[in-house]
């Protein structure tokens, strides 16, 4: 995964996950690209985040450790290969497992945003060794953006 292009891949080389949010596609991509939010939300039910690096651009990275409810650190590192504001980010998980990411901000209806959320492997064995988890994973991830939101538009963050 030492691209900087966007995967090309089969269904069978992807994780896809897509959810209809009742937030502005431009606040939506607030809460991704704002590390201060990012932090806040990233991972799965019960996990926190430390950041050490965020640099959000084509070939920035992005290092931070999770922390999960089973007290172990997971350390990460992604690069950022494409970025455009509000529809588009496309990073690159270089930790293992390693997979590119490319998350889809759509316009689903006023203020409401389409977020699909991809994993791209390089291989279907790359994939088929997550896939049993990570989808239920990622909808835990959709559910704390979503708490994020709603705290960004209240004003108690």
């Amino acid at each position: 995964m030492d691209t900087m292009q966007i995967i090309n891949s089969s269904p069978e080389c992807e994780i896809v996950n897509s959810r209809v949010l009742n937030f502005s596609r431009d606040l939506v991509f607030r809460a991704w690209t704002e590390p201060y939010h990012l932090r806040n939300w990233w991972g799965p039910a019960g996990f926190t985040n430390t950041f050490t690096e965020f640099d959000l651009r084509p070939g920035g990275t992005w290092r931070f450790v999770m922390h999960g409810p089973d007290k172990g650190h997971y350390p990460n590192e992604c690069v950022f290969v494409k970025i455009e504001a509000p529809e588009l980010i496309v990073m690159n998980h270089i930790s293992d497992p390693k997979f590119q990411v490319v998350a889809l901000f759509e316009e689903a209806a006023h203020n409401k945003t389409m977020i699909t959320f991809k994993m791209v492997f390089d291989t279907e064995q790359e994939c088929q060794a997550l896939k049993s988890f990570a989808p239920e994973k990622n909808e835990e991830n959709f559910d704390r953006l979503e708490k994020e939101l709603m705290k960004m538009i209240s004003g108690k963050n």
